[in-house]
């Protein structure tokens, strides 16, 4: 598979393929899946194409019909795997990449509510309302990798507090929602400020080089085969209890 990157058409293509998703399905757009492709790259484990591509195609797992157009999904599915493998090989070679973050105006307001929004609905737009001008921007690609991680729990899990503080310095910008995760990012903003949208994209590629290096160990671990039982000498007696040797009964072949 190529690893050579997407150009500018390219990712404005993908774009267009994602959003074309057949509804009601909620795709994830370019910046969150490029957050959701290092999210999978960064896991503890290797995984394989087939097992996080379907999780692309809608935010809450939904499976793309059986009569998608084929020509659609071979075209977008050559584009995010090209897309992967290159975020791939940045990490490992130079444990750096650049992610696909979308600039927002500072006069850019979301849509408003609809009258008839709930009360959950309200609440997330209260506290997408508290982020700054920075995290705005890097929301999209924030919550995609939080999508992955979502998807793939190993991540969270690793028993290791370097990548439990990573994991915080990257969901600093996602809406808090809870008195705990308000003190979180109270504290990162405090102890770690951020003076603008690059310095913050910086920290971004830095955190997820760190977790890359952090899991890269159990990434890659080979398993050991354990052997049930003893292994049997050629000239032992054969296990199937023939009574002749192995070497002349099952060991022959």
């Amino acid at each position: 598979m190529s690893t050579q990157d997407l150009t500018d058409a390219e990712f404005a293509e993908l774009d267009e393929l994602l959003a074309a998703t057949p509804e009601p399905l909620q795709p994830l757009d370019a910046s969150m899946l490029d957050g959701y492709l290092c999210g999978v790259i960064v896991q503890p484990r290797l995984i394989e194409a087939d097992e996080w591509l379907p999780n692309i195609f809608d935010y809450d797992g939904g499976l793309l019909p059986e009569t998608v157009d084929a020509g659609w999904l071979d075209k977008l599915t050559q584009l995010v795997e090209r897309r992967h493998a290159a975020l791939n090989r940045s990490l490992a070679e130079d444990g750096w990449f650049d992610p696909v973050i979308l600039e927002i105006e500072e006069d850019q307001q979301p849509d408003p509510l609809p009258e008839d929004a709930s009360e959950e609905e309200r609440s997330a737009r209260a506290s997408y309302d508290e982020l700054g001008s920075i995290s705005r921007a890097l929301m999209p690609w924030v919550a995609g990798f939080q999508h992955a991680a979502l998807c793939f729990p190993d991540l969270a899990d690793v028993p290791n507090d370097d990548v439990a503080a990573a994991l915080a310095r990257l969901y600093r910008h996602l809406p808090a929602e809870t008195a705990e995760e308000k003190e979180v990012v109270a504290t990162l903003d405090r102890e770690h400020p951020l003076k603008d949208l690059d310095d913050a994209i910086e920290e971004l590629v830095a955190t997820v080089a760190d977790l890359s290096d952090l899991t890269e160990a159990e990434r890659y671990r080979v398993a050991t085969i354990k052997r049930d039982a003893p292994k049997v000498g050629r000239n032992d007696p054969c296990p199937c209890g023939s009574g002749r040797k192995y070497k002349v009964c099952h060991g022959s072949n």
